[in-house]
């Protein structure tokens, strides 16, 4: 590392102080929660233990459905290996409530683009919630980033079967969305349409705050296991957490209507759900502090960031910003190049499933795809803007800020 960025690496940690003080303090008691779910349920070696075939009394699953609940403040709730994406579960969950001639609402604009298809907002995806005859509205974020609590308070009169809500900020220039921002929403969906599920995509956003959606007032929340909740452990995986008489709709997706979470067996074993999960605060703490780090790192060089290196964030997510094309690649080949996995492999843009424009990807992972370990992707398109997430280790962070910054400073 030249003395140039020693010194500004060294300056931003100094700046940062307070910011990684106040992670610090939401890890514990993120922590704490997590620690009390373990010992309320009583886990012992035996719920690591694989199952097979119908998964009859598989204490392992149960428990662990048990603890995510607890975790997640909520009634009820699904941890499910079977589940391969944030996308899949997501699917599931909205797949279980909705019925023909049922309405989503999105309160925060267009959602993640590999759900586009899947709910038919674009596209002739065979099986999509369209092809059931499920419709689609959305509002959009107002210029501050904010949810238009006026424009919602209008659509709620056609009283729609879901109300979503996007935590993260997908392929957007804006800041992830607080749950205490979400919460007047939520009020107003309970006060006007009380009826109305309200369902948040919490990707990305688990334990970055001490509490999640659920406890401000989201009826149900969905999440990836190769993302935050899994500290990095996990192989696969998706949860879906919230109130009872949901979670059984979803668990008759899951499975089969009738049997619902009766059945269900792993054979991999439930080790690494359980360590994950625990593990799951101090790994979030460690990725944040990494964010906050390239964050202080851009703004000394002048580069625009997003969200601002002291701000309080809502999820893992780091947005950077390039002048030009060729930096942009450059710079998730570098964060490729620092990776424990594929360090030798250079990333390429590639029309990759899912997503409107290509998109390249920085991810030498040890579980593939898995964005609570230090990762970096970004569309082709202007304005060309890198989507930093994860970090298993602060230290591990921290070099490949060093490293970075190296590469922009020749």
């Amino acid at each position: 590392m030249s003395d140039r960025s020693r010194k500004l690496i060294e300056e931003t940690e100094a700046e940062l102080r307070p910011v990684f003080k106040r992670m610090e303090e939401v890890e514990y008691v993120c922590q704490k929660r997590v620690l009390d779910a373990f010992r309320n349920n009583r886990v012992a070696a035996r719920h690591f233990n694989f199952t097979t075939g119908y998964g009859y009394d598989d204490e392992g699953r149960d428990t662990l459905d048990r603890i995510f609940a607890e975790v997640m403040q909520t009634e009820a709730a699904l941890a499910v290996p079977q589940l391969s994406s944030g996308t899949h579960t997501i699917f599931t969950a909205l797949a279980a409530i909705l019925r023909p001639s049922d309405v989503i609402l999105s309160a925060v604009g267009r959602p993640y683009d590999t759900l586009v298809e899947a709910i038919g907002i674009e596209g002739s995806a065979p099986g999509s919630l369209k092809e059931f005859g499920i419709g689609y509205r959305e509002i959009a974020l107002g210029g501050d980033g904010r949810i238009d609590l006026a424009a919602l308070e209008r659509e709620l009169a056609a009283k729609p079967k879901i109300v979503y809500f996007q935590r993260s900020r997908g392929y957007e220039w804006r800041n992830a969305i607080l749950p205490s921002e979400m919460k007047p929403a939520f009020d107003l969906v309970k006060k006007l349409s009380p009826e109305s599920v309200i369902m948040v995509d919490n990707c990305y956003g688990e334990f970055t705050q001490a509490d999640e959606p659920t406890a401000y007032g989201a009826d149900i929340i969905v999440g990836s296991l190769i993302k935050n909740p899994g500290g990095g452990i996990a192989h696969t995986g998706g949860y879906i957490a919230g109130r009872k008489d949901l979670i059984e709709l979803a668990a008759n997706r899951v499975t089969v209507p009738g049997i619902g979470r009766e059945a269900g067996s792993y054979a991999g074993g439930y080790l690494p759900y359980y360590q994950g999960l625990f593990l799951a605060p101090h790994t979030v703490c460690q990725a944040l502090k990494t964010a906050a780090l390239f964050a202080g790192v851009f703004e000394k060089l002048g580069l625009m960031s997003m969200p601002s290196s002291t701000a309080e964030r809502s999820d893992v997510v780091q947005a950077l910003r390039f002048p030009e094309k060729e930096q942009l690649i450059n710079f998730c080949r570098v964060i490729q190049s620092v990776s424990p996995v594929d360090s030798f492999v250079a990333p390429e843009p590639w029309a990759m499933p899912g997503y409107t424009s290509e998109v390249i990807m920085a991810a030498g992972t040890f579980v593939q795809g898995a964005s609570i370990e230090l990762t970096a992707d970004a569309p082709i398109r202007e304005p060309y803007t890198a989507y930093i997430q994860g970090g298993l280790t602060y230290s591990h962070g921290r070099i490949a800020a060093e490293t970075v910054l190296d590469s922009l400073i020749q």
